[in-house]
């Protein structure tokens, strides 16, 4: 058990590379939009958003490497976009070049929603698969808390100082790489591939217990329906929970949040400093409550913890619209944001990436990854790009008030259409969903 963890948690760090990318580009937001010159619109559209457009891409064909090749080897290949993104996006003196390797990072993000949960699901028991799956998304925010510190204390080294930001990233990269090395493939991965000598012994190591005929069998079966698509009319109803769940993740606000924290605390009245320092309080916060969400959800299950986050998210988004619209001073906004990062982390943030892999057939896996990362994703890259014009024109209060409905329409999703997926096994999942 301990190799799985072991195992589990250097997959996850895909999670960390993730994080850190997707957020440390807010510390050199604004520097970037004067150093070039750049309108709202391209600013947010292009040397903002053209990682995001990235993850869209790489999350709608990560899952064929995913499947052709394995899960480990195309982390492996994540961890290399990775790296030559963060020193590629460091070099660059014009804003084109910069969105170049800003996409290929953003091709790493998308792959890696689906290759890394995709592995760490299949190596882990079903009664601990919830809390080892979620730690891809402890590393999402351990990555963006560090995003946030390293910003805080980059932002005074001078013009270049957004070259370091984004440049550091590039030494996790190869720590990364080198870790997943170590690991062994799927043995649900090799069991697709029909290699059955290579996957007994991975089950050897990871899982004496396991009846591997059993596990023939079952995979012998899925090859029988290989010939049908993700589209075939028996998946329709894990299609839909994986769209919606990852629909409603988007509309939360959560990512359009983290990429703008500074802009959004400046906007609310603070100073520069203040507005960078408040950042770091919703890195601190999201990781405290990211450990609460991983520590209960194999204890309470999926949905008891998408029923609090759905909760938190109406109150305090609601609270953050009131507070622009009525102009509440001081520290009203970020106090009101903290608890926005608390729901998102206990609920959606743990549940999203775990909830995804586990609702689809092993042959099917990666491909139905791939379009609930796809739907979060096209989300992610639309929604972020629109705020600074948003902002200019419809004010700030009405954003968060649309994302505030949007949330009491997640509510009812939880309520009545999403299952609980707590301490079954993937394939006993499979045959309760499959219509």
């Amino acid at each position: 058990m301990n190799k799985i963890v072991i195992w589990s948690v250097i997959a996850a760090l895909a999670g960390f590379l993730f994080g850190f990318d997707t957020v440390v580009i807010s510390g050199a937001d604004q520097q970037l939009q004067q150093l070039w010159h750049s309108s709202d619109a391209f600013h947010g559209s292009v040397v903002m958003g053209m990682a995001l457009w990235g993850t869209v891409v790489g999350a709608i064909f990560g899952g064929i490497p995913t499947n052709a090749i394995g899960r480990k080897n195309t982390l492996l290949w994540i961890g290399a976009l990775y790296f030559v993104s963060a020193i590629g996006s460091a070099l660059v003196n014009d804003p084109y070049t910069f969105a170049a390797f800003r996409f290929l990072g953003g091709l790493g993000v998308g792959a890696s929603t689906i290759a890394a949960p995709a592995y760490v699901s299949e190596i882990a028991p079903a009664e601990k698969r919830g809390r080892l799956v979620a730690l891809y998304q402890f590393n999402i925010v351990l990555g963006i808390l560090v995003a946030f510190v390293s910003n805080y204390f980059l932002k005074d080294i001078g013009t270049n100082a957004w070259r370091w930001m984004l440049g550091v990233q590039a030494f996790p990269a190869l720590i990364y790489t080198a870790l997943m090395a170590t690991v062994p493939k799927s043995p649900r991965w090799l069991l697709s591939k029909l290699r059955y000598d290579e996957a007994r012994k991975v089950l050897a190591v990871i899982n004496p217990q396991a009846d591997i005929e059993t596990l023939m069998l079952e995979q012998n079966q899925e090859q029988d329906s290989a010939g049908e698509t993700l589209f075939s009319k028996k998946y329709r109803f894990p299609l839909l929970l994986a769209f919606l769940i990852a629909f409603f993740n988007q509309f939360s606000g959560i990512n359009a949040f983290l990429y703008y924290a500074p802009r959004i605390f400046k906007e609310a009245g603070l100073g520069d400093s203040t507005a960078l320092l408040s950042s770091i309080g919703i890195g601190i916060i999201n990781l405290v409550f990211t450990l609460v969400g991983v520590a209960l959800i194999d204890k309470f299950g999926r949905r008891l913890l998408m029923y609090i986050g759905s909760v938190g998210y109406i109150i305090s988004l609601g609270l953050v619209s009131a507070a622009f619209y009525f102009g509440w001073g001081g520290m009203a906004v970020p106090g009101f944001l903290f608890l926005f990062i608390a729901a998102h982390a206990i609920g959606q943030g743990a549940v999203i990436w775990v909830f995804i892999s586990e609702i689809f057939p092993n042959h099917i896996r990666a491909s139905g990854q791939a379009f609930g990362s796809s739907v979060h994703w096209v989300l992610a890259a639309i929604i972020p790009s629109l705020v600074p014009v948003l902002f200019n024109t419809i004010g700030a209060w009405v954003v968060f008030l649309i994302f505030t409905v949007m949330m009491v329409f997640q509510l009812l999703f939880v309520a009545f259409l999403m299952p609980e997926t707590k301490g079954k096994s993937l394939e006993e999942l499979s045959k309760q969903l499959i219509k």
